[in-house]
Protein backbone atom coordinates (compact mmCIF):
# COMPACT_ATOMS: atom_id res chain seq x y z
CA UNK A 1 0.00 0.00 0.00
CA UNK A 2 2.76 2.44 0.97
CA UNK A 3 4.62 1.52 -2.24
CA UNK A 4 1.58 2.52 -4.34
CA UNK A 5 1.36 5.84 -2.47
CA UNK A 6 5.08 6.46 -3.16
CA UNK A 7 4.56 5.71 -6.87
CA UNK A 8 1.59 8.12 -7.03
CA UNK A 9 3.68 10.82 -5.35
CA UNK A 10 6.55 10.28 -7.81
CA UNK A 11 4.11 10.57 -10.73
CA UNK A 12 2.74 13.84 -9.28
CA UNK A 13 6.28 15.22 -8.88
CA UNK A 14 7.11 14.24 -12.48
CA UNK A 15 3.91 15.94 -13.74
CA UNK A 16 4.72 19.13 -11.79
CA UNK A 17 8.31 19.18 -13.12
CA UNK A 18 7.05 18.77 -16.69
CA UNK A 19 4.43 21.49 -16.15
CA UNK A 20 6.99 23.90 -14.65
CA UNK A 21 9.26 23.35 -17.67
CA UNK A 22 6.42 24.04 -20.12
CA UNK A 23 5.21 27.11 -18.20
CA UNK A 24 8.72 28.58 -17.91
CA UNK A 25 9.24 28.20 -21.66
CA UNK A 26 5.96 29.98 -22.52
CA UNK A 27 6.18 33.65 -23.49
CA UNK A 28 3.47 36.15 -24.36
CA UNK A 29 3.03 39.63 -25.79
CA UNK A 30 2.59 42.42 -23.25
CA UNK A 31 1.34 41.53 -19.79
CA UNK A 32 -1.38 39.10 -20.82
CA UNK A 33 -0.24 36.09 -18.78
CA UNK A 34 -1.79 35.66 -15.32
CA UNK A 35 -0.15 33.58 -12.58
CA UNK A 36 -2.55 32.99 -9.68
CA UNK A 37 -1.76 30.87 -6.61
CA UNK A 38 -4.19 30.62 -3.70
CA UNK A 39 -3.25 29.00 -0.37
CA UNK A 40 -5.69 26.50 1.25
CA UNK A 41 -7.65 28.90 3.48
CA UNK A 42 -8.00 31.69 0.91
CA UNK A 43 -11.42 32.84 -0.36
CA UNK A 44 -12.52 32.49 -4.01
CA UNK A 45 -14.69 35.62 -3.59
CA UNK A 46 -11.68 37.74 -2.56
CA UNK A 47 -9.71 36.71 -5.65
CA UNK A 48 -12.75 37.19 -7.93
CA UNK A 49 -13.23 40.71 -6.56
CA UNK A 50 -9.53 41.45 -7.04
CA UNK A 51 -9.73 40.23 -10.66
CA UNK A 52 -12.77 42.48 -11.17
CA UNK A 53 -10.75 45.46 -9.90
CA UNK A 54 -7.88 44.53 -12.22
CA UNK A 55 -10.35 44.29 -15.11
CA UNK A 56 -11.27 47.94 -14.50
CA UNK A 57 -7.61 48.96 -14.37
CA UNK A 58 -6.76 46.95 -17.51
CA UNK A 59 -9.53 48.75 -19.43
CA UNK A 60 -7.25 51.82 -19.38
CA UNK A 61 -4.33 50.15 -21.22
CA UNK A 62 -3.57 52.29 -24.27
CA UNK A 63 -2.42 49.54 -26.66
CA UNK A 64 -5.59 47.96 -28.10
CA UNK A 65 -4.00 44.54 -28.75
CA UNK A 66 -2.45 44.33 -25.27
CA UNK A 67 -5.65 45.61 -23.62
CA UNK A 68 -7.76 42.95 -25.35
CA UNK A 69 -5.39 40.11 -24.46
CA UNK A 70 -5.14 41.22 -20.79
CA UNK A 71 -8.94 41.58 -20.51
CA UNK A 72 -9.33 38.17 -22.17
CA UNK A 73 -6.92 36.57 -19.67
CA UNK A 74 -8.72 38.16 -16.69
CA UNK A 75 -12.11 37.01 -18.02
CA UNK A 76 -10.72 33.52 -18.57
CA UNK A 77 -9.41 33.42 -14.96
CA UNK A 78 -12.78 34.61 -13.63
CA UNK A 79 -14.65 31.96 -15.64
CA UNK A 80 -12.33 29.21 -14.39
CA UNK A 81 -12.72 30.33 -10.75
CA UNK A 82 -16.52 30.05 -11.12
CA UNK A 83 -16.04 26.27 -11.37
CA UNK A 84 -14.86 26.22 -7.74
CA UNK A 85 -17.19 26.84 -4.79
CA UNK A 86 -14.22 27.09 -2.42
CA UNK A 87 -10.44 26.72 -2.49
CA UNK A 88 -9.46 23.00 -2.45
CA UNK A 89 -7.75 21.62 0.70
CA UNK A 90 -4.24 21.90 -0.80
CA UNK A 91 -4.77 25.31 -2.43
CA UNK A 92 -5.36 26.26 -6.05
CA UNK A 93 -2.94 27.07 -8.87
CA UNK A 94 -4.19 28.86 -12.01
CA UNK A 95 -2.21 29.96 -15.06
CA UNK A 96 -4.01 31.62 -17.94
CA UNK A 97 -3.14 33.88 -20.85
CA UNK A 98 -2.23 34.16 -24.49
CA UNK A 99 1.14 32.63 -25.36
CA UNK A 100 3.12 32.91 -28.58
CA UNK A 101 3.82 29.47 -30.08
CA UNK A 102 7.11 28.51 -31.78
CA UNK A 103 5.67 29.28 -35.23
CA UNK A 104 4.65 32.79 -34.10
CA UNK A 105 0.92 32.16 -33.64
CA UNK A 106 -1.01 33.20 -30.53
CA UNK A 107 -2.69 30.51 -28.46
CA UNK A 108 -4.93 30.81 -25.38
CA UNK A 109 -3.85 28.63 -22.48
CA UNK A 110 -5.61 27.96 -19.16
CA UNK A 111 -4.18 25.52 -16.63
CA UNK A 112 -5.68 25.03 -13.17
CA UNK A 113 -5.06 22.30 -10.62
CA UNK A 114 -4.94 21.46 -6.93
CA UNK A 115 -1.36 20.67 -5.88
CA UNK A 116 -0.65 17.23 -4.40
CA UNK A 117 0.61 18.94 -1.23
CA UNK A 118 -0.55 22.14 0.54
CA UNK A 119 0.98 25.24 -1.04
CA UNK A 120 1.56 28.14 1.33
CA UNK A 121 2.37 30.78 -1.26
CA UNK A 122 -0.02 33.46 -2.43
CA UNK A 123 0.58 34.99 -5.84
CA UNK A 124 -1.25 37.22 -8.32
CA UNK A 125 0.83 38.53 -11.21
CA UNK A 126 0.20 39.76 -14.74
CA UNK A 127 3.39 39.55 -16.81
CA UNK A 128 4.79 38.44 -20.17
CA UNK A 129 5.66 35.06 -18.61
CA UNK A 130 4.22 32.62 -16.09
CA UNK A 131 5.76 32.74 -12.60
CA UNK A 132 6.49 29.21 -11.37
CA UNK A 133 8.85 29.88 -8.43
CA UNK A 134 6.20 28.91 -5.85
CA UNK A 135 5.63 25.52 -7.56
CA UNK A 136 9.24 24.59 -6.84
CA UNK A 137 8.27 24.44 -3.14
CA UNK A 138 6.20 21.36 -3.97
CA UNK A 139 9.31 19.55 -5.16
CA UNK A 140 11.29 20.17 -1.96
CA UNK A 141 11.86 17.48 0.66
CA UNK A 142 8.75 16.54 2.58
CA UNK A 143 10.45 15.30 5.75
CA UNK A 144 8.20 16.00 8.71
CA UNK A 145 9.54 17.70 11.83
CA UNK A 146 7.73 17.94 15.15
CA UNK A 147 7.88 20.99 17.38
CA UNK A 148 6.89 21.73 20.95
CA UNK A 149 6.81 25.43 21.78
CA UNK A 150 6.36 26.50 25.39
CA UNK A 151 6.22 29.90 27.03
CA UNK A 152 4.59 31.51 30.07
CA UNK A 153 1.18 31.53 28.38
CA UNK A 154 0.90 27.96 27.12
CA UNK A 155 2.16 25.16 24.93
CA UNK A 156 1.81 24.31 21.25
CA UNK A 157 2.48 21.00 19.47
CA UNK A 158 2.93 21.19 15.71
CA UNK A 159 4.57 19.72 12.62
CA UNK A 160 6.54 21.31 9.81
CA UNK A 161 6.85 19.65 6.41
CA UNK A 162 8.59 21.67 3.71
CA UNK A 163 6.83 25.03 3.93
CA UNK A 164 3.56 23.69 5.35
CA UNK A 165 2.98 23.98 9.08
CA UNK A 166 0.21 22.35 11.05
CA UNK A 167 -0.77 22.98 14.67
CA UNK A 168 -1.76 19.66 16.25
CA UNK A 169 -2.64 20.82 19.74
CA UNK A 170 -2.52 24.11 21.62
CA UNK A 171 -3.44 25.01 25.16
CA UNK A 172 -2.96 28.06 27.35
CA UNK A 173 -2.32 28.33 31.04
CA UNK A 174 -2.64 31.20 33.47
CA UNK A 175 0.41 30.94 35.70
CA UNK A 176 1.23 33.54 38.33
CA UNK A 177 4.12 35.71 37.16
CA UNK A 178 7.25 36.46 39.13
CA UNK A 179 7.16 39.71 41.02
CA UNK A 180 9.60 41.69 43.05
CA UNK A 181 7.22 42.81 45.76
CA UNK A 182 7.21 41.08 49.14
CA UNK A 183 4.98 41.41 52.13
CA UNK A 184 1.25 40.74 52.32
CA UNK A 185 0.61 40.41 48.56
CA UNK A 186 -0.30 36.68 48.39
CA UNK A 187 -4.00 37.33 49.11
CA UNK A 188 -4.14 40.15 46.57
CA UNK A 189 -2.57 37.94 43.86
CA UNK A 190 -4.98 35.10 44.66
CA UNK A 191 -7.89 37.55 44.33
CA UNK A 192 -6.52 38.85 40.99
CA UNK A 193 -6.28 35.27 39.68
CA UNK A 194 -9.89 34.60 40.69
CA UNK A 195 -11.07 37.78 38.91
CA UNK A 196 -9.55 36.58 35.64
Amino acid sequence: MADGHETDKNIEIWKIKKLIKALEAARGNGTSMISLIMPPRDQISRVTKMLGDEFGTASNIKSRVNRQSVLGAITSAQQRLKLYSKVPPNGLVLYTGTIVTEDGKEKKVTIDFEPFRPINASLDLCDNKFHTEALNELLESDDKFGFIVMDGNGTLFGTLSGNAREVLHKFSVDLPKKHGRGGQSALRFARLRMEK
